[in-house]
């Protein structure tokens, strides 16, 4: 998979073609947690340059790539700028097919959180995944959109008949543990506690959050807290109280049987659906800058990811409408979230290329997916 650069200095006709482009489009002016600036501003905006890749890409194949075009985003697009935003989203998205399509606003200005809308020879559709329902202990909503240039499959990728249960979300079973669970303690009847201060806008969440056996909404700020029983041995006679792994190592104890404590990186992978150590990686270099794995780091690029347990889902239901070697691009890729899971159904190097500005998230998937060797 090669790095291709910043997205505002692409053009699709100069990339190789793909079947599918996934797109994760900056959210932070959309968001209930941001200053909500909505889809045109500095960061959202971002969404267009998508939309114009992937437009110039169509033309220069004659309408043949991508067939698809897969974007994810926070549920406050629903509502930025009284519902006028993801009005914009669809519409410019079903654009790239019709130029002059037109989507009309939702009654009474709200979106519902699923829905279709069918062409002649094209189709979009949406829904609201939420990760804790898909096998892992977070409560993480996003919008899952499917654009399909070429058909009518956008439905019957994100839908289900009543009845069918493929995946966890089906049966709306939520992850049961959150990722370090301690066993065999005096709060085993309750499980692991987390709790996180809000401070959204407008209608965001405001004040503390906590949740038995999952976590909160990941970000980049690993300000979530875990209360969980103590599984080191307990001493009198430390310097600070108590003396045993979790206090030697910074962390803090509030009870003799209890500990408080921020979540690890390894935990935000395992809550986000990564392989163990996909963030760890050694010093390397992108361009003349050198990149080292901090712990800061690894939370900034995993809260800025993808869960990838309802993506797993959604991108298998989109290659049973491809050819097996069916190839894949990723816009503001990160961690090469989709990539990964592309390559579960595609031979390795069927993600063929991929755009990201951040350097550590690079040197992430450089390490992951080209196995370029760090330097010493």
């Amino acid at each position: 998979m090669i790095h291709v650069g910043d997205i505002t200095k692409l053009h699709g006709e100069d990339i190789e073609p793909v079947d599918v482009i996934t797109f994760g489009s900056p959210c932070q002016d959309l968001s209930t947690a941001g200053q909500r600036a909505g889809l045109y501003g500095e960061k959202s905006s971002l969404f267009l340059d998508a939309v114009r890749v992937i437009s110039e890409m169509r033309r220069a194949t004659n309408g043949r790539y991508p067939r698809y075009a897969i974007w994810e985003n926070v549920p406050g697009a629903f509502s930025s700028n009284a519902g006028s935003d993801f009005r914009d989203v669809l519409e410019q998205l079903a654009q790239i097919k019709v130029p002059d399509a037109s989507v009309p606003r939702p009654p009474r200005n709200k979106w519902p959180t699923a829905g279709c809308i069918l062409g002649t020879g094209w189709s979009l559709a949406w829904r609201v995944c939420d990760a804790q329902f898909w096998g892992v202990p977070q409560r993480r909503r996003r919008i899952a959109l499917i654009a399909d240039f070429a058909g009518r499959s956008a439905s019957e990728i994100l839908f289900e008949p009543k009845g069918v249960c493929e995946s966890a979300a089906a049966n709306g079973t939520a992850g049961q543990e959150i990722a370090c669970t301690s066993r065999g303690s005096t709060t085993q009847d309750v499980g692991p506690l987390t709790m996180k201060m809000r401070c959204g806008h407008g209608k965001g969440g405001h004040g503390p959050l906590s949740q038995i056996n999952k976590s909160a909404t990941l970000t980049t700020r690993q300000e979530q807290l875990l209360i969980q029983p103590v599984t080191g041995t307990l001493c009198a006679g430390d310097s600070a109280g108590v003396s045993n792994q979790y206090v030697r190592q910074g962390k803090c104890i509030i009870t003799p049987n209890l500990q408080l404590r921020r979540l690890t990186p390894l935990e935000y992978e395992r809550l986000q659906g990564f392989p163990d150590y996909w963030t760890l990686i050694e010093p390397s270099k992108i361009g003349n800058r050198r990149v080292a794995g901090s712990d800061c780091a690894r939370y900034k690029a995993l809260g800025n990811s993808i869960a990838l347990p309802p993506w797993r889902w959604i991108l298998k239901r989109v290659s049973a409408f491809l050819p097996t070697d069916a190839t894949l691009g990723s816009l503001f890729d990160g961690i090469g979230g989709f990539p990964l899971l592309w390559e579960e159904n595609h031979p390795a190097g069927s993600a063929r290329w991929a755009s990201e500005i951040e350097t550590f998230s690079i040197a992430v998937t450089e390490q992951q997916f080209n196995k370029k060797l760090p330097i010493s």
